[in-house]
């Protein structure tokens, strides 16, 4: 097993894929914020900027700006839910940031705006653990290549977190299948 010192290989295409994976699962929960604050564009600036570094694009600091503005507007969120969004929105910005770290931590980058964003619609639905297991199992089925496999030069998703520490470990196991 990997120490947290070690590091591990991580391509530019992996990175790539992953953020596009991780703005993919925020998208999911991206309405339930902008229901909340429709005028406030920051998760959606930080998701588009996933998706552009994703398609090619450079990772630059307006991406890494736009991540943050997504963890202030989390921060300002009236809403659990909305609040969630949010932070799947930065998740999504902050996945270009990944580093090549054999670090549980970083199981929390790839796999954190899924689980942000299964709790934001866990919230948004009244705790509901069916849309909980649906969201999860989307991002299970939509996790391409790259996801499964830098998550196998990584130690398992580390304890803590709450429930969306939970969802996490949950994906990170499954995906390790």
């Amino acid at each position: 097993m990997p120490t947290k010192s070690d590091k591990i290989e991580l391509s530019e295409h992996e990175l790539r894929e992953i953020t596009g994976y991780a703005a993919d699962c925020a998208r999911r929960a991206l309405s339930i914020f902008e229901e909340s604050f429709p005028a406030d564009t920051r998760p959606r600036e930080a998701i588009d900027a996933a998706d552009a570094f994703a398609a090619g694009g450079r990772r630059t600091g307006a991406l890494r700006q736009r991540g943050w503005a997504a963890f202030r507007a989390a921060q300002e969120a009236a809403s659990p839910a909305a609040e969630d969004a949010a932070r799947a929105a930065c998740h999504a910005a902050a996945a270009a940031y990944l580093h090549p770290l054999a670090d549980a931590h970083q199981v929390k980058h790839i796999l954190g705006a899924a689980a942000h964003a299964a709790r934001a619609e866990e919230l948004a639905s009244g705790e509901d653990r069916g849309v909980t297991a649906g969201t999860l199992e989307w991002a299970r089925q939509h996790a391409p290549a790259a996801v499964t496999e830098v998550l196998g030069r990584l130690p398992a998703a580390p304890p803590g977190g709450g429930r969306v520490g939970e969802f996490i470990r949950d994906l990170d196991a499954a995906l390790r299948v």
